[in-house]
């Protein structure tokens, strides 16, 4: 992902500012100090032997949560706050809570537009890099749209728009 934060801005929820400064602290203060001192073990008891896996999983773990924090850094040095007045109720815009109805099956919920760093669709968090996002930006409510998924094609009606 590095590649693709390089020169941008990321607008960011303050809810998703905060996960992200909650996540850049633990890897900095837990996770970098527990693989430093799994390490050291390693090393004192004398397991430095070529074919030594456990190390290697170590070192590789290192690699990711040091990759990690670069990319959260690399993410501050270029974030902005969405503040509360900047999102529309008029219309969908990034850091809104949208609530929408399934068009086909009348199943209605909500969803919030981030950006791609704070993305989550378990959460309901959905990107606006996303065909959905793409699709639902700039929309009013009571309009209708329409994106391809791995289902198929999904048509959807706005039915509210909040911050």
């Amino acid at each position: 992902m590095m590649n693709e934060v390089r020169g941008e801005v990321f607008a960011l929820t303050p809810r998703g500012y905060k996960a992200l400064q909650a996540e850049l602290e633990n890897l900095t203060t837990v996770k970098r100090p527990e693989i430093a001192e799994r390490i050291r073990e390693s090393q004192q008891h004398g397991e430095f032997s070529e074919d030594n896996s456990e190390l290697d999983e170590v070192k590789f773990e290192q690699a990711i949560v040091e990759g990690r924090i670069s990319e959260l850094k690399t993410i501050f040095s270029s974030a902005r706050v969405i503040e509360q007045d900047e999102i529309s109720t008029e219309f969908v815009t990034l850091g809104g809570k949208i609530e929408v109805v399934d068009l086909e099956h009348g199943d209605q919920f909500s969803v919030r537009l981030v950006s791609s760093v704070e993305a989550d669709p378990n959460e309901d968090l959905i990107s606006n890099e996303s065909p959905m996002g793409q699709a639902l930006m700039g929309k009013k409510e009571g309009e209708e749209f329409k994106f391809d998924s791995p289902d198929g094609k999904k048509r959807y009606r706005v039915v509210s728009i909040s911050r």
